[in-house]
């Protein structure tokens, strides 16, 4: 993989577009280009009320529209704006639960939202690289790790529009962009970290119940999943996105996920995180069935660790120390824009 110097070589003064900024991953991925020197457009829904996005300083460098992924006139006179060089597509309805509550609005965003992107980016005159992140959910249920060529079919809507998604994008790349910008797909498994405030995810519910001084209540303590913290895969889609700029043929399409040993149940992690917080923390089953989800979710990532020479540089142990780290110090006051960039530095060193 790219080390940080490199990036910051390529990146430095490249226009890139980033959607979804105001989100956990997005916040973290548009401060590690800032950081760079790169020219960083962002377009995404105004942050939530509790947000990294929202403890971070911006006002070097990040230019910033608040707007749907569903509205194609402002998007699109926001990429002509923006006129980017490398695009990283993150903006999405990223929640199972909400996809079964809200289906239209989940296809919408996730499947049509990137149509609208993907089409304004044609009229980009020196687009280079175009990275349209989705999801380890993509594929049909297996109990056998997924491999890139496994069949796409997610069961529920939230899995099944990113499918969709993935094969709108790959349709563009290879009718429009072909000559022009590489395209890749990139399936990302669980990411967890410091500054994920979201609703219904396991990181955040532990955080809060710790905070509370609350037993944590776990969902689905036997759903086994593919853990990472967050710079994991930003560093391997900012090595994608650079790469595949300097040659296409890097594009296609890439899983990105933790080691072997890092997929656990939601139990396992849930121990790890009681065991990292200390303070007597423990948690509580509250299985109680619910609509369908997948059980099991491992991926195989030998195509990235081949093509691009990756190895994981946190375990899923160590990705909870940082995680729990970042939130004791959110929670006792502390500057947050220091310690997110002393977690970048200590990553990348």
């Amino acid at each position: 993989m790219a080390d940080l110097g490199e990036m910051k070589n390529f990146y430095k003064d490249k226009r890139v577009l980033v959607t979804g900024h105001t989100g956990f991953k997005g916040a973290w991925l548009c401060r590690l280009l800032l950081d760079m020197g790169a020219k960083v457009y962002g377009y995404a829904l105004a942050p939530e009320r509790e947000s990294l996005y929202g403890l971070l300083d911006w006002e070097k460098g990040l230019v910033s529209c608040y707007g749907d992924i569903r509205q194609p006139k402002k998007l699109g006179a926001f990429v002509k704006k923006a006129e980017p060089e490398v695009i990283f597509h993150l903006a999405a309805q990223p929640l199972v639960s909400v996809g079964y509550a809200q289906p239209v609005k989940t296809y919408e965003t996730n499947l049509m939202g990137t149509v609208y992107l993907l089409e304004a980016l044609r009229k980009v005159e020196n687009l280079r690289s175009v990275v349209v992140v989705t999801t380890d959910k993509v594929y049909a249920e297996t109990k056998e790790a997924a491999g890139e060529e496994s069949p796409l079919g997610g069961f529920d809507p939230y899995a099944n529009s990113k499918s969709c998604a993935e094969l709108a994008a790959a349709c563009y790349g290879r009718c429009f962009f072909e000559g022009k910008a590489a395209l890749s797909r990139l399936r990302a498994g669980n990411v967890i970290g410091g500054g994920d405030f979201a609703s219904d995810r396991i990181i955040p519910d532990c955080i809060r119940a710790a905070a509370a001084g609350k037993p944590i209540q776990v969902r689905n303590p036997h759903s086994t999943r593919p853990y990472q913290h967050v710079l994991e895969p930003l560093a391997v889609y900012l090595t994608i996105a650079m790469e595949q700029y300097k040659d296409n043929k890097y594009q296609g399409y890439y899983n990105v996920g933790p080691d072997d040993r890092d997929c656990i149940t939601t139990g396992t992690l849930t121990d790890l995180f009681c065991n990292a917080w200390g303070e007597k923390m423990t948690w509580e089953n509250h299985w109680a069935g619910g609509p369908h989800e997948a059980n099991f979710l491992k991926l195989d990532c030998s195509k990235i660790k081949t093509v691009f020479g990756w190895t994981p540089r946190y375990t899923v142990k160590t990705a909870i120390e940082k995680t729990v780290e970042w939130s004791k110090e959110y929670l006792n006051g502390a500057d947050m824009l220091e310690v997110t960039d002393r977690q970048i530095r200590e990553f990348f060193s």
